[in-house]
């Protein structure tokens, strides 16, 4: 490599005008070099007799002097350290510097391709890695002189807020790698350029300007921008741009950038938005179905904030408004054609031209009474056919309807479902108060939780399932809020006419206790009729409380059809064989056998003046009295 490099540079040296160095000339007087040979800037070297010169015969004593004079015209050359340099050769491979030292160094070429413009004339610093090697060759090194002084350049470029000529090296994740000042930096690929890139290649091995914009001074960190360079003229312009514009200014501009909110459009050096309710005057889901990147619009402004440079651009401004091109005979009461471009649950939007459109309110698709969304009913992109409710051109309003195309079924309601007719209807809609049974579209009634069972029941829901087939009878209208009443039970006999009749009052009947609570048990006679025996009348005869389950004689107290409740009493089917028994004699004992008897019965009740009858009672029995 040393020979290569020592080749090269004799090559150079014979196709290159390069300044040479002349020792100086020793002033010797004639005499003393009678009969010798002096070397001057006349001789021929090819003539000049070299083994003399070797052998000490040309100067004699005095060549020691004239080197010693020769040396003091070249540099003091001290290694390792960082000299200045003139460039003054350049090929391909390397690059041929005097530091005006005895020989020139060679550099290879690719220390310097930070710098493409590097000239011959170029004064460059360099570090001396040996001032002579074994073939006398100097070795310099450019790159290692910036590398001594890259941190501090990087510093003062940095403080001083300078521009920097970087190298890029290599793409990176997120950006690029630059040689600045022989420190790799990072420039992210935000801060390349204003516009954004498609392509981080086509800026690899290019040289480019920079600022400087971070420093991690801990871990040498360095972050460029060239955004900011650009930037900063843009500023300039943007500020000479905008204060020159008008509102309502027509322009010409490109398409910088598409987004989903809107575009951006480039005016020439400032950008202004164009938002996507200002594309068009009908409605669009994406700004991409108007305009294309890169392409050229005109644009009107419609406002700017100069202090902000915010510009707010139109585009649906240059053309007419579609309502001032509406057919000015549409009035209310025709019928239009449209699309459906937009669902909410409140209702349906149609355009019918574009950039005119209608609402169809949900309460106008159906004539059916039953809460439903838009859903229901119609999607995007359905072509409607509808009838104009109202229209308001200056408010640019206009609502439609989807009903009004068909007959009203409440016009006639009371022909078809007369009341107290028979019909079979479908459950749409189950509530805690009730069902809503559709008779027909649009003709719907309700079947109150009370008239759908003679039986008491929790909830609708118990009874019916929504989609089921209900039988029905009409109860009563409500023409003008269209509202049906209707009901079930109606249709079956009312049990209560033969519960009366099977369960009088009085009558005793075996029941089957259900439940048990603390106010008194749940009792079911002939497993179909439910009814209530409180705590008190439910004590049997040995005064013990019965369990669930157990089967008992009941004597119906009360029985009540408003409430369709049945009223027991266990106790009073004991306590009446009781009474009768009473009728005959009874022996003296059989009295006091009783006495005791209902005494135990009642020890809970006792109170302290009974304690002492009590006391008197046993006393006797004891004396057998």
């Amino acid at each position: 490599m040393e020979e290569n490099k020592t080749v090269v540079a004799e090559e150079t040296a014979v196709n290159t005008e390069v300044p040479q160095t002349e020792p100086a000339q020793a002033e010797v007087p004639a005499a003393e070099n009678a009969g010798h040979s002096v070397l001057n800037a006349s001789v021929d070297p090819d003539k000049f007799d070299w083994d003399a010169f070797e052998e000490d015969d040309v100067y004699g004593e005095d060549k020691k002097k004239v080197a010693e004079e020769y040396d003091k015209t070249l540099s003091k050359v001290v290694e390792n350290e960082v000299v200045e340099g003139v460039v003054t050769a350049i090929s391909k491979r390397e690059v041929i510097v005097n530091i005006g030292y005895k020989s020139e160094g060679v550099i290879m070429a690719p220390e310097f391709r930070y710098n493409p413009d590097l000239k011959v004339g170029d004064k460059v610093e360099v570090y001396v890695e040996t001032a002579e090697d074994k073939k006398g060759q100097l070795i310099l090194s450019h790159k290692k002189a910036r590398a001594l002084r890259s941190w501090d350049m990087v510093n003062q470029a940095y403080n001083n807020n300078e521009i920097v000529k970087g190298y890029v090296k290599t793409r990176t994740k997120g950006g690029m790698i630059v040689d600045i000042f022989g420190i790799e930096a990072f420039l992210p690929g935000s801060q390349i350029d204003i516009k954004p890139i498609r392509d981080y290649d086509q800026y690899v091995d290019t040289t480019m300007d920079f600022k400087i914009v971070k420093i991690n001074q801990e871990f040498r960190n360095v972050v460029v921008s060239h955004k900011a360079l650009i930037e900063a003229e843009l500023e300039q312009q943007k500020s000479e741009i905008i204060s020159k514009l008008e509102k309502g200014q027509v322009l010409e501009g490109t398409v910088k950038n598409i987004t989903n909110y809107g575009v951006f459009v480039d005016l020439g050096g400032v950008d202004g938005l164009i938002h996507i309710t200002d594309l068009s005057w009908g409605r669009i889901n994406h700004p991409e179905e108007v305009v294309q990147l890169d392409q050229k619009i005109r644009v009107v402004i419609l406002d700017f904030d100069e202090a902000k440079k915010r510009i707010a651009l139109g585009l649906k401004q240059l053309t007419v408004h579609p309502w001032d091109a509406l057919d000015p005979n549409l009035k209310v009461g025709d019928k239009v054609k449209g699309k459906v471009v937009l669902i909410a649950d409140y209702g349906a939007f149609v355009e019918i031209e574009p950039g005119v459109e209608g609402l169809i309110h949900v309460s106008e698709m159906s004539w059916s009474p039953r809460l439903r969304i838009a859903q229901d009913f119609l999607k995007v992109g359905d072509e409607v056919e509808a009838q104009i409710l109202t229209l308001d051109r200056e408010e640019k309003k206009m609502s439609l309807g989807l009903k009004q195309l068909v007959p009203n079924p409440w016009e006639n309601i009371r022909e078809k479902y007369p009341v107290g007719s028979k019909h079979t209807a479908i459950v749409r809609n189950i509530t805690n108060f009730g069902v809503f049974a559709e008779l027909e579209e649009g003709i719907e009634g309700l079947v109150h939780i009370s008239d759908i069972s003679w039986t008491k029941i929790k909830h609708p829901s118990e009874f019916v399932q929504t989609g089921d087939k209900i039988d029905v009878v009409i109860l009563d209208f409500d023409e003008e809020n269209h509202k049906l009443s209707l009901g079930h039970k109606q249709l079956l006999p009312n049990p209560w006419d033969e519960v009366e009749s099977t369960f009088a009052v009085g009558t005793v009947h075996d029941g089957k206790i259900v439940s048990l609570s603390d106010k008194g048990a749940t009792v079911t006679l002939d497993d179909d009729v439910e009814a209530f025996c409180s705590n008190k009348e439910l004590v049997k005869e040995d005064g013990t409380m019965p369990a669930a389950g157990d089967v008992l004689p009941f004597k119906v107290l009360e029985l009540k059809r408003s409430t369709k409740r049945v009223t027991l009493s266990h106790v009073k089917t004991y306590s009446a064989a009781d009474e009768k028994k009473s009728e005959r004699p009874v022996s003296e004992s059989d009295n006091t056998k009783k006495a005791v008897k209902k005494i135990n019965s009642n020890i809970e009740k006792t109170t302290l003046g009974d304690i002492s009858e009590l006391a008197a009672l046993k006393s006797k029995l004891e004396k057998g009295e």
